[in-house]
C-alpha cells in the first residue's frame, strides 16, 4: 500500500489539507446561482450560494433531480448558469477547466482501450505520456483493486470495475477540484467502503479539493467535511452541515451514536422538504 500511496501522492503537489481554515480563499465561490430549463420553464436549481475552501471534502445529498448534478456540471463549465455568479479560483465559470475533472455516474470508458490505456487517456491529452504517468496508472489500477485487469478491455469487466477505472482516470488528470456524481453507486457494499476510504486518503494526500454527489446519507457524511443538503426541485441549499469527526476515519466510525445522530439530523432536513 505505500508503493502505492507513493505513486498517487506524485499526481500532484497539492495545498495542504491544513488550508481547509475559514480564513483561506474560497476556491469555489457560488453566489445565487440559478439554472432553468425549458426556456425557463424548469427550474433546476435556484438561489445557490456557498464558499468551498482549499482541501474540503462536500458530499451533495438530495432526492433525484434536486440539481445536485447540475451544480456540478455548472462547477466543471459544462453547462452555463442562467442566473448568479460563479466562481473558480476567482474567474467566473464560463468553459470547461484544466483544473477541474468530473467523474460522471456512467463510466464513459472507451471500448476499444485496455484499462491502463483508459487511465493514461488524461495524459495523451495533455500532450505526452511518460514512463511516470504509466507507473502512475498501474498504480492507481491497483489502488482501485484491478491489479490482475489493467490490460482488459471495458467489455471484460463488470459494471463496477468499470467505474473503478474512471475514478484511477479522475486521478490521472492531476486536477485540483474532483466532482464526484455518484461514483460507487454500483459497487457492493464491501468495495465501495473499501473505495470510501481510499478516496479520503487519497484526496488528503493531494490536496484535492472534492464535491461527491450521493443518495446515501452515511456515505455523505464519513467522506465529507461538510454536507450541503438540497432540496426538491427547484433545488435549493436546505442547510450546510459541518461533519465534526477528525481524519483519519474508519469505517467503525458507523457505529457511533455520534455518527448516526447526525444521520437522524440530515435525514430529518431532507423530511422537511
Amino acid at each position: 500500500m505505500t508503493a502505492v500511496a507513493s505513486t498517487v501522492s506524485g499526481i500532484r503537489g497539492g495545498p495542504d489539507v491544513s488550508s481547509r481554515s475559514p480564513e483561506a480563499p474560497a476556491v469555489i465561490s457560488a453566489d445565487n446561482v440559478t439554472k432553468t430549463f425549458g426556456g425557463g420553464r424548469v427550474v433546476a436549481l435556484e438561489d445557490a450560494s456557498f464558499d468551498i475552501r482549499p482541501g474540503e471534502f462536500i458530499s451533495l445529498v438530495g432526492p433525484s433531480g434536486c440539481g445536485k448534478s447540475t451544480l456540478l456540471r455548472i462547477i466543471a463549465g459544462l453547462i452555463d448558469k442562467s442566473g448568479g455568479s460563479l466562481k473558480v479560483h476567482g474567474e467566473e465559470t464560463i468553459a470547461p477547466r484544466r483544473d477541474v475533472a468530473m467523474m460522471f455516474q456512467k463510466p464513459t470508458l472507451l471500448e476499444w482501450r485496455t484499462a491502463v490505456e483508459n487511465v493514461l487517456l488524461p495524459s495523451e491529452i495533455a500532450g505526452t505520456v511518460t514512463d511516470d504517468d504509466r507507473r502512475r496508472a498501474l498504480g492507481l489500477l491497483k489502488l482501485a483493486g484491478l491489479k490482475d485487469f489493467a490490460f482488459s478491455f471495458p467489455q471484460q469487466l463488470s459494471g463496477g470495475m468499470q467505474q473503478r477505472v474512471a475514478l484511477a482516470r479522475l486521478l490521472q488528470t492531476g486536477a485540483d477540484i474532483l466532482l464526484l456524481d455518484e461514483p460507487f453507486g454500483a459497487l457492493d457494499e464491501f468495495t465501495r467502503e473499501h473505495l470510501n476510504v481510499e478516496l479520503m486518503r487519497i484526496v488528503g494526500e493531494v490536496g484535492a479539493t472534492t464535491l461527491f454527489v450521493t443518495h446515501n446519507i452515511g456515505e455523505a457524511i464519513f467522506l465529507a467535511d461538510r454536507v450541503f443538503v438540497m432540496t426538491p426541485r427547484p433545488g435549493r441549499l436546505a442547510e450546510i452541515i459541518d461533519v465534526p469527526f477528525e481524519r483519519p476515519r474508519q469505517p467503525a466510525l458507523q457505529l457511533t451514536t455520534e455518527f448516526n445522530q447526525l444521520v437522524a439530523r440530515v435525514r430529518s432536513v431532507l423530511g422537511g422538504h
